[in-house]
């Protein structure tokens, strides 16, 4: 996001709010927070100390043997990383190509969320659409089933086309939008268990933030919800690449290494772990243009996010972005603003700058703070 980047503060919130996602420890890492251990009884810190002591001079003695291979060690380290950013770039630079094949977005995904937008729509025009996506029958069926939204007599739903009636149109546009993005998270994101999780977290509450803020200016809610959900359609994608290719390479290292027989190389990178400062750097400087790209491929023609989305991405200032950008802006600043402040990651004197940048006021604060963003709020009749 150009916004942020064009003001240290903000540059570092949000760097610092991207390595939340990936990781706490790292974000506390970033910013010189030590998580705290619990404290050894005297007794077992006495001891401690004439362990280290005696392990000082052992250290010595090897480190001037070990910084040979030490350094040998980063280099091969420093090389992978470098080999996985260019693979990376390759992958982003064919945007037609990342998007058709790598992430395999269905032309139907995006003329449902069209189709929704348009004052013509209908269930009979929407259902053969979902119908033609098994994954997304399937989430309508599995929707419609949750105890919460039947009741105990009723019969089970099988068929996506009773499962679409049954949501109804008002509901489709909180849903589609919802399980279309949730369908291009990573299906897994190893080392950092939690990053797939907060990144759908966190899109769910830009989206529903943007809501909240277009409905106080009478722009209309499903537009600026899609818009807010798809804003986050490139740290996903970013995502997503990122760790099938670091897996990808490294396995074809490793096996390229061993068939050479060469053990050196083979030790090296069998020590190479998959680098939270590469991914944040990914994330940081290539999500929303990413995103941008994306969007651009979907050729919405009569939902109008894709300039806002750009805007996102490439505006550095507030006063070039359209109304709508402004609002998702707004939205992606306040989820940040909470998500640090809930880890204490952000001071006042932060967290007023952040809301300064972003020109979130004292009454758009205020709605956010009282509105439900964690939660989709669906009406069943």
């Amino acid at each position: 996001m150009q916004l942020f980047e064009q003001h240290d503060t903000t540059w570092l919130l949000y760097q610092r709010y991207i390595a939340l996602c990936i990781k706490k420890e790292f974000a506390h890492k970033l910013t010189g927070t030590l998580i705290k251990a619990n404290r050894q009884d005297s007794e077992q810190a006495n001891r401690r100390r004439e362990l280290l002591a005696v392990e000082e001079q052992t250290n010595q003695e090897k480190a001037i043997k070990e910084h040979g291979e030490q350094h040998y060690r980063n280099q091969v380290k420093n090389r992978f990383f470098q080999q996985v950013s260019s693979e990376l770039n390759t992958e982003f630079e064919n945007k037609e190509r990342f998007y058709q094949e790598f992430l395999a977005i269905d032309d139907a995904a995006p003329a449902i969320l069209e189709l929704l937008s348009l004052r013509a729509a209908s269930l009979k025009r929407v259902t053969p659409l979902v119908g033609s996506l098994r994954w997304l029958s399937k989430d309508a069926i599995n929707l419609v089933n949750k105890p919460q939204y039947r009741k105990r007599a009723d019969v089970k739903v099988t068929d996506a086309s009773l499962a679409i009636n049954y949501i109804g149109l008002e509901n489709l546009k909180l849903v589609m939008p919802t399980f279309i993005l949730k369908h291009w998270l990573p299906i897994s994101t190893p080392p950092y268990p939690l990053l797939k999780r907060k990144l759908w977290n966190n899109s769910l509450a830009v989206g529903l933030a943007t809501r909240a803020l277009a409905e106080a200016q009478g722009i209309d809610w499903y537009r600026a919800f899609t818009a807010g959900m798809l804003s986050n359609v490139g740290p996903l994608a970013v995502t997503r690449c990122f760790l099938t290719k670091f897996n990808e390479f490294y396995n074809q290292e490793i096996e390229q290494a061993y068939e050479n027989r060469d053990k050196r190389l083979h030790d090296a990178l069998v020590n190479i772990d998959q680098s939270p400062e590469l991914l944040l750097e990914q994330l940081c400087t290539r999500g929303y243009q990413v995103g941008a790209d994306l969007i651009e491929q979907m050729k919405f023609d009569r939902l109008p996010i894709t300039e806002p989305l750009f805007d996102i991405a490439f505006a550095r200032t507030t006063n070039a972005m359209s109304d709508l950008a402004k609002l998702i802006v707004k939205a992606n600043a306040y989820v940040m603003l909470r998500s640090l402040a809930k880890e204490e990651l952000i001071n006042n004197t932060e967290a007023k700058q952040l809301l300064a940048v972003a020109k979130i006021s004292t009454a758009d604060l205020a709605l956010l703070k009282k509105t439900d963003i964690d939660h989709l709020k669906l009406n069943f009749a």
